[in-house]
């Protein structure tokens, strides 16, 4: 079984988010940040060059094994993209009520502008996969 190849590591959040070029973005990210940091309570964390974590699981899928955070968030060059472990596709009452999004797989939430998200809604969804059991 393939172990996954992002790896937490101890480079620094805060020096990640300020090189997001994009202002819009990098404010997103820090909404998203702080709102991670509230839900969970732990600190952030560097997953790769290019994830934002809290928490750790421990996940074995199919074709692989390893750590992976809680909770997670990552500025991709289309979206942020929102990594919830809460299988997404069956949360439509609170998906109806998030706002303009789409999803990515069973876990992957992509927005465009957090300004387009009613940000209790991405709370409680946030908290529900916080709390989740892992599913692989």
């Amino acid at each position: 079984m393939a172990e996954l190849k992002t790896q937490k590591n101890d480079a620094p959040v805060e020096k990640f988010l300020q090189s997001v070029t994009d202002d819009q973005k990098r404010a997103d990210c820090l909404a998203v940040l702080e709102l991670m940091q509230d839900v969970t309570g732990e600190p952030a964390a560097m997953w790769g060059a290019s994830i934002v974590g809290f928490g750790t699981i421990h996940y074995k899928g199919k074709s692989s094994e390893g750590d992976w955070p809680r909770v997670a968030f990552s500025p991709r060059k289309a979206n942020l993209t929102v990594y919830l472990y809460c299988s997404l596709g069956e949360q439509t009452d609170l998906l109806e009520k998030l706002g303009t999004h789409k999803l990515s797989g069973k876990s992957c939430l992509q927005i465009k502008k957090m300004e387009d998200i009613h940000i209790p809604t991405l709370k409680k969804l946030i908290k529900k996969s916080y709390k989740s059991p892992v599913f692989g």
